[in-house]
C-alpha cells in the first residue's frame, strides 16, 4: 500500500512537471511571434512575466511539496523496510520456535510415549503385585483353612461340623432318679420315700455333635443336617463305671431350598409346631435358654419323622404344611382289658422291645402353620390334626348276648372286636418381641384335644371309656420367656404351666369309676410313706395313691456366661435355678367321705460348663 502511494505521487509531480513545460513552450511560442504583427494590446490583468514569476514559485512549491512528500515516502520505506526486517525477524524467530515447538513436542510425544510405556510397565507391576498378594492371600487362607478349617469341601459339597461338649450337673432336693434331663410328669407325691432324700449327678451326655452339607445347583440349595447326642440308654448303660450311655439320633433330614421361595424337607426334624426365629426355616427354632434337656414346662415341641413343604413370600410371611409321625399318650385307672391300641416294641423291627411302647397309628398327624414378620417381631399361628383309634372288645366283660355267644357259660371272648377311631387337635401361637435394645419377651400357647404329648411334660392324649373305646383329654401348654442379651452375657427368666382335663364314666358291669382324674379315685396314701418294696436297697415303698396329673408348672432363672467367644470357638458357662411343682386332681382321701388334692414339688439346681466348635 505504501510503494502504491509513493507511484501516485510520482505520477502526480511528473504530471505537474509536464504541464508547467507545455504552459512555458506556448508563453514562448507566443512571444517569438509577437514582432510579426503589431498588436497592440490591452492591459487588462498581470504580465506574462509575472505570470511565470507566479507560476514558477507555484512550482517552486509544488517542488517543496513534493520533496516533502518524497522525504515522507522515503521515512515510511525506511519505516516500512525496518518493519519488513521486524517481521523477516519475527519469520525467522517463530519459525525458530516453531522448529523448537516442533522438537519440544516430537520430544513429548516421545516421552508421553515413554510415559505411557512406564504406565504400563507400573500397572503389570500392579497387576503381577496384586495377583501375588492375592495369591499370597489364597495360599494363606488355604494354609490356615488346613491348620483350622471352617468348613470342608467335598465334590462340591460344603461340609460344616459342629456342636458342643458339655460338663453337666444336676442337684435336686427331692430324688427323681433321672440325669440332667428332668420328668416334668413324675415329680413324687409327698408321701414318697425318694422325696425325703436328695440326688446329685454330674453328666456329660448332653454333648453334641452335628454335621451340616450344603451344596448348589442352578435352581435350588441342597442341605442335610445330622445331629446326635449320648442322652439315651442302652442294655448295659450304667452311672457304676464306664458310663456307657448309647448315641442318640435328634435330627437327621435332608432339604431342598428352591430359588422361587419353596423349599421340601424330609427325615427326622424338629416338629413343625416348634417355635422358629426365622420364618419356617429348620435350625432357626427357638429353644428356651436352659440347661435342661427336656427344655421348660409349658415349651410345644416334639423331634419326629415329618415331611414338611413350606413357601416364602418376600421374607415377610410363610406358609407351611408337615405330614409327621404320630403318638398317643395314655393314661387310664380302673379300666378293663377291653381295649388296645399299641404294643411293645418289635426289636426285630428295630423298636425297643424292653420299655418303648408304641401307637399303631393310621395316619401322619398333620399340622399346618403360617408365620409373620411385619417389622417388629415373628409371630406364628399353627393347628394340628391327629387321629387316634383302638381295637375295641365289647365281650371281654359281657358274654350273655347273642353276639358274645349266647349263654353264661361262653364267657369272655373276642368276638365282635371292631376299630373305633377319634380325631383330635388343636390350634395354637408363638410370638417373639424385642421390647428393648438387649430384650426379647415371647409367649407361647397350645389348646385342644389329644395334643399333650407336645408338651415337654408329655401329658396324656387320651383316656379310655367303659366301654373300650378311646377319650380324648382336652389340655393346653403356655409358657412365657424373658430374655437379656449382651456379647458377653444372657440372662433369661421362664414360667410355663401345661395343663390336662379329667374325664371318666362309670362301667355298668363292674360299677367302678374309668378314665383319667375321677374324684373317687384312692389317693388315701399321697401323705403317707410306706416300707420299701424289696430288699434289693433299689425300691422305696409304693404309694396307693392315683395321683393323676392336673397341672405341672416351672419356673426357671438363669443365665450364661460367655469367657471366650472367637475363631477358635466359644467357652461358656451357666448356673440355672428351676420350681417345679406337679398338682394332682383331687381324690378320696384317708378319711371316707374325705378328699385330697396331691402336689409335689421339686427344687432343681444345675450348672453347664460348655466348648462349642467354631
Amino acid at each position: 500500500m505504501k510503494r502504491i502511494m509513493v507511484v501516485m505521487l510520482s505520477m502526480l509531480v511528473a504530471g505537474s512537471v509536464i504541464a508547467a513545460q507545455a504552459q512555458q513552450d506556448t508563453v514562448t511560442s507566443m512571444t517569438t511571434k509577437s514582432p510579426r504583427k503589431k498588436v497592440v494590446a490591452k492591459k487588462s490583468g498581470p504580465t506574462v512575466s509575472e505570470q511565470l514569476s507566479e507560476m514558477k514559485q507555484a512550482i517552486d512549491a509544488q517542488q517543496q511539496q513534493i520533496k516533502q512528500l518524497s522525504d515522507l515516502v522515503q521515512s515510511r520505506d525506511q519505516k516500512i523496510q525496518q518493519l519488513e526486517q521486524r517481521l523477516d525477524q519475527s519469520q525467522t524467530v517463530a519459525t525458530q520456535a516453531q522448529t523448537k515447538a516442533d522438537t519440544a513436542v516430537a520430544q513429548t510425544t516421545e516421552q508421553q510415549q515413554t510415559v505411557i510405556a512406564l504406565k504400563s510397565d507400573v500397572t503389570d507391576l500392579k497387576t503381577s503385585a496384586t495377583n501375588a498378594a492375592l495369591t499370597l492371600q489364597e495360599t494363606q487362607k488355604d494354609v490356615k483353612e488346613l491348620e483350622s478349617p471352617l468348613a470342608i469341601h467335598f465334590k462340591g459339597v460344603t461340609l460344616t461340623p459342629g456342636g458342643f461338649l458339655a460338663a453337666e450337673s444336676v442337684y435336686r432336693n427331692r430324688a427323681l432318679g433321672s440325669d440332667i434331663n428332668t420328668p416334668f410328669n413324675s415329680v413324687n407325691m409327698p408321701g414318697a420315700g425318694q422325696n425325703a432324700v436328695s440326688e446329685f449327678f454330674g453328666s456329660g451326655r448332653q454333648s453334641r455333635i452335628s454335621l451340616l452339607a450344603e451344596g448348589k445347583i442352578n435352581s435350588a440349595k441342597l442341605s442335610g443336617y445330622y445331629e446326635a447326642d449320648f442322652l439315651s440308654s442302652g442294655a448295659t448303660s450304667n452311672n457304676n463305671e464306664s458310663n456307657s450311655y448309647t448315641l442318640r439320633q435328634r435330627q437327621v433330614w435332608g432339604q431342598a431350598a428352591l430359588n422361587n421361595g419353596w423349599s421340601f424337607t424330609g427325615g427326622q426334624m424338629w416338629s413343625l409346631v416348634t417355635e422358629t426365629k426365622k420364618g419356617v426355616d429348620n435350625r432357626t427354632e427357638a429353644v428356651p435358654l436352659t440347661i435342661d434337656p427336656a427344655y421348660q414346662v409349658g415349651f410345644s415341641w416334639a423331634r419326629q419323622y415329618g415331611f414338611r413343604v413350606a413357601k416364602n413370600f418376600n421374607n415377610h410371611f410363610w406358609l407351611a404344611a408337615a405330614l409327621e409321625n404320630p403318638q398317643t399318650t395314655f393314661s387310664a385307672t380302673n379300666n378293663a382289658a377291653n381295649f388296645a391300641f399299641g404294643s411293645a416294641g418289635n426289636s426285630g423291627g428295630l423298636y425297643n422291645a424292653f420299655n418303648g411302647t408304641y401307637s399303631f397309628n393310621a395316619m401322619p398327624d398333620v399340622i399346618v402353620k403360617a408365620a409373620f414378620e411385619p417389622g417388629f417381631g415373628h409371630y406364628e399361628v399353627f393347628a394340628i390334626l391327629s387321629r387316634f383309634r383302638d381295637r375295641v372288645y365289647p365281650c371281654e366283660d359281657v358274654a350273655t348276648t347273642t353276639l358274645c355267644g349266647g349263654s353264661a357259660t361262653a364267657g369272655p371272648n373276642a368276638l365282635g372286636a371292631y376299630n373305633d377311631s377319634r380325631n383330635g387337635g388343636g390350634v395354637g401361637g408363638n410370638a417373639r418381641v424385642t421390647l428393648a435394645k438387649h430384650v426379647d419377651f415371647g409367649l407361647h400357647a397350645l389348646y385342644g384335644n389329644g395334643v399333650g404329648r407336645y408338651g415337654a411334660s408329655t401329658l396324656p392324649d387320651a383316656t379310655v371309656n367303659p366301654n373300650g373305646t378311646l377319650a380324648l383329654l382336652r389340655s393346653y401348654q403356655g409358657l412365657a420367656t424373658l430374655e437379656w442379651h449382651s456379647p458377653k452375657l444372657d440372662v433369661y427368666l421362664n414360667g410355663g404351666e401345661e395343663y390336662v382335663s379329667h374325664r371318666y364314666q362309670v362301667d355298668p358291669v363292674t360299677g367302678k369309676t374309668v378314665g383319667y382324674g375321677a374324684p373317687n379315685f384312692n389317693d388315701s396314701n399321697c401323705y403317707t410313706e410306706t416300707l420299701p418294696s424289696a430288699n434289693s436297697g433299689y425300691a422305696f415303698g409304693g404309694l396307693t395313691c392315683s395321683g393323676n396329673t392336673q397341672s405341672t408348672i416351672e419356673g426357671t432363672f438363669g443365665f450364661w456366661l460367655r469367657l471366650y467367644h472367637g475363631p477358635k470357638g466359644r467357652i461358656q458357662l451357666g448356673p440355672q435355678y428351676s420350681y417345679l411343682v406337679r398338682n394332682a386332681w383331687y381324690g378320696a382321701g384317708p378319711v371316707k367321705g374325705t378328699e385330697v388334692d396331691p402336689h409335689g414339688i421339686d427344687n432343681m439346681f444345675m450348672t453347664s460348663f460348655r466348648y462349642y466348635l467354631p
